[in-house]
């Protein structure tokens, strides 16, 4: 089935850190009458997000960090157990996994292996996250992470039963944190 979208709009509403649009379009299914639909269209970049795992230890690596958007929302610490993320900015996505990896975590992992790439919040948000997982070992630990320049970041190490659990309690409520934990226990990894 063939779509035809025609925009009629593009405004710039905001370029400040994103960008985000006012788009005005039409959109038809085959012969069908065009549709016109307004919507508000946030443009914050791709990204990448890894999860740290040690099958020998059972545990995860994780972070805690400050998060405006969730505090806005109800969440009254404002804070977020998460799989270190980034933007990619100007890199391929596991160059930003493993970047992201060092800088938030302190861990310079060797293989990484990528799992998805995901839309995370297609209703609004053009960015597209490829997921990673990568094993760790205490020696691969460089430095104590926790980010750079303007992150406060907590580096976690958790039991990945732990993690699990944290997700039924909602510790755990950040979306691809959830979908890289669950992804590891269905492949059994760590049992």
């Amino acid at each position: 089935m063939s779509l035809t979208i025609n925009v009629i709009k593009d405004k710039v509403l905001s370029d400040n850190y994103f960008i985000l649009r006012n788009v005005t379009y039409e959109i038809a299914k085959g012969d069908a009458p065009p549709i016109r639909h307004i919507r508000e269209v946030y443009d914050r970049g791709n990204g990448a997000t890894i999860l740290l795992y040690n099958r020998h230890k059972k545990t995860v690596v994780l972070t805690r960090q400050f998060r405006i958007a969730t505090w806005m929302n109800g969440n009254t610490e404002g804070t977020l157990i998460e799989a270190c993320a980034g933007l990619l900015d100007d890199d391929e996505p596991e160059i930003c996994a493993r970047k992201e990896a060092i800088e938030e975590t302190g861990f310079q992992v060797d293989q990484v292996e990528k799992v998805y790439e995901l839309y995370m919040s297609p209703g609004g948000v053009t960015e597209l996250i490829s997921f990673f997982f990568a094993e760790y070992t205490d020696a691969q630990r460089a430095n104590a992470g926790g980010g750079v320049e303007d992150e406060d970041i907590d580096v976690l190490e958790i039991p990945f039963a732990q993690a699990m659990e944290m997700i039924k309690t909602g510790e755990i409520r950040d979306g691809k944190t959830v979908i890289l934990l669950q992804l590891l226990a269905m492949r059994n990894i760590m049992s």
